[in-house]
């Protein structure tokens, strides 16, 4: 556990001393639903129906930047390899490291996306939410990217490969997501049925995703 934790405090004092990551991911959602307004004119009630779908499509390509990364810099100094030779299982290092991911992008892309709603004219009933299921759903997003950032390491062009990888398996996720925002903007909606299943997607991602991604580290590695 004492391992665990190190490669997650590491992995997260990583991401916040250089901020290139955050900064990108957080300017670039920033200005994809920035611009957004100025394309469609103001129909404010246009914006305020589209605007669930915006920002959970707009996280997701925020959150696509950083995931590269993920394993990239372990492996060019060398730490990759003494990682998967360590007593702790690479499975946990998978876990430890995209738990750091979601902490250093995921929370502060979610913590950001109510100021941003206020661009888009979403209700102040909806904001509730929009905060939890984004908290409930972005942790998919982490593990489930985990598994393209082990299988593109080697490749040059491992930004593009990746989106063509986990963007279908975001699907699930983006469709439950926007679909309880939908619900809780309704007088008589049912908020728990989407986000339970946003939860089991979540769930099962946490579970199955490590492992995933772990196999693959063990071929390039190996």
């Amino acid at each position: 556990m004492s391992a665990f934790l190190t490669i997650l405090r590491r992995d997260l004092r990583l991401a916040f001393r250089e901020g290139g990551a955050l900064g990108t991911a957080l300017g670039f959602n920033l200005v994809v639903v920035s611009m957004l307004p100025l394309s469609l004119g103001p129909d404010l009630n246009l914006l305020t129906r589209i605007a669930p779908g915006v920002l959970w499509v707009a996280l997701l390509l925020s959150a696509l930047l950083s995931l590269p990364r993920l394993f990239e810099a372990d492996h060019e100094d060398g730490v990759l390899e003494v990682l998967a030779t360590a007593p702790l299982p690479l499975e946990m290092t998978v876990v430890a490291k995209a738990l750091a991911h979601w902490l250093s992008t995921g929370v502060p892309l979610t913590l950001l996306a109510p100021l941003l709603g206020l661009m888009l004219n979403m209700e102040l009933s909806a904001y509730p939410a929009l905060i939890a299921t984004m908290l409930l759903g972005t942790p998919a997003i982490s593990f489930i990217g985990a598994i393209g950032a082990a299988l593109t390491l080697r490749s040059r062009r491992g930004g593009l490969l990746i989106a063509l990888l986990v963007l279908p398996l975001y699907i699930p996720t983006l469709i439950f997501g926007i679909s309880a925002l939908d619900a809780s903007s309704l007088a008589d909606g049912n908020v728990s049925a989407s986000t339970m299943i946003l939860a089991a997607i979540t769930l099962a991602s946490t579970v199955l995703a490590p492992l995933a991604a772990a196999a693959a580290l063990r071929m390039q590695v190996g």
